[in-house]
């Protein structure tokens, strides 16, 4: 237990004891919780200074009940053994900086780069917490954003689908008929081809299921404004995992500028705003190219 993920209760059946029994016994005495020198301040803060390394990474997640954490990991520790290197309660700027300002300025200057979000609290904590370090802006939440942008325009063709069926079904009542809505060749309707469509938007299209490209295929005939999102998106996803030289990149990218600006779409052209304003700053992004550099 001491080396594997397992909870108490699970060797009841093993070794035929009151988990709940054991589970007390450990913690008071068996673990050193009591012992703990971290104990004292653990509802607010877990530091592991010796974790610390010249790549880090910072992000905020929920581990129960809706209340968000901070966490700074070592990305060269892959999610291993020491890869932790502080659990801070909350999202305050103030109270990350606090945490993490106690551990040994020499290890947070050593620090080169730290990976974070589009949060402008974390960009603080980074530039107060390891002044030294690279911010990194994973290319994943950019490309989140265009994911998003995408079903935002699929989800407002769904509420006019559902507003047409209802004046359909209204207007059939008025008649005294049946309602017989409208249905597709795969047989789905307007409001079932639109909320089933919503995992396709967010897959290349070399990765759908034949039942998808079919259901692809009507949806763009009949939206097409959703297929040109969809272009976008993927545009900017093959942008990321393709492009290994940095001016080759750049031109890629002016290129997907250009179609934004043709497309119109208010929410792409602030991701494309976002992404300027990213690249003009001394922020890195984080792409699966050989070695990490800006693109400006």
């Amino acid at each position: 237990m001491e080396t594997s993920p397992v909870t108490c209760r699970t060797l009841e059946e093993f070794y035929h004891i009151d988990g709940h029994t054991f589970e007390k016994q450990y913690k008071e005495a068996l673990s050193g919780f009591r012992d703990w020198d971290q104990l004292e301040h653990a509802d607010e803060r877990l530091l592991f200074p010796d974790n610390t390394g010249p790549r880090l990474a910072i992000d905020e997640t929920s581990l129960s009940n809706g209340e968000l954490y901070t966490f700074v990991t070592n990305r060269d520790g892959c999610t291993r053994k020491r890869s932790l290197v502080a659990i801070i309660a909350g999202t305050k700027s103030e109270d990350a900086i606090s945490a993490l300002l106690r551990i040994d300025v020499a290890k947070r200057l050593a620090v080169e780069e730290v990976t974070l979000d589009l949060s402008d609290s974390m960009r603080k904590i980074v530039r107060t917490a390891f002044p030294k370090a690279n911010r990194v802006i994973d290319r994943f939440h950019i490309q989140k954003l265009a994911c998003d942008a995408v079903q935002e325009l699929r989800i407002k063709h769904r509420w006019d689908a559902i507003q047409q069926a209802n004046d359909e079904m209204e207007e059939a009542k008025l008649k005294g008929g049946d309602y017989v809505p409208f249905r597709y060749p795969n047989g789905g309707t307007r409001k079932e081809m639109l909320i089933r469509s919503r995992y396709l938007l967010f897959k290349s299209a070399d990765n759908w299921t034949d039942r998808q490209k079919q259901r692809a295929a009507i949806l763009f005939e009949e939206y097409p404004d959703i297929k040109k999102a969809y272009g976008l998106c993927h545009s900017l996803r093959m942008i990321f995992s393709k492009n290994t030289v940095k001016d080759a990149a750049r031109l890629s990218m002016a290129r997907w500028y250009n179609k934004v600006e043709e497309a119109g779409f208010h929410s792409f052209n602030v991701i494309a705003a976002t992404f300027r304003f990213l690249t003009s700053t001394p922020t890195v992004l984080l792409t699966p190219w050989p070695s990490l550099s800006t693109l400006k």
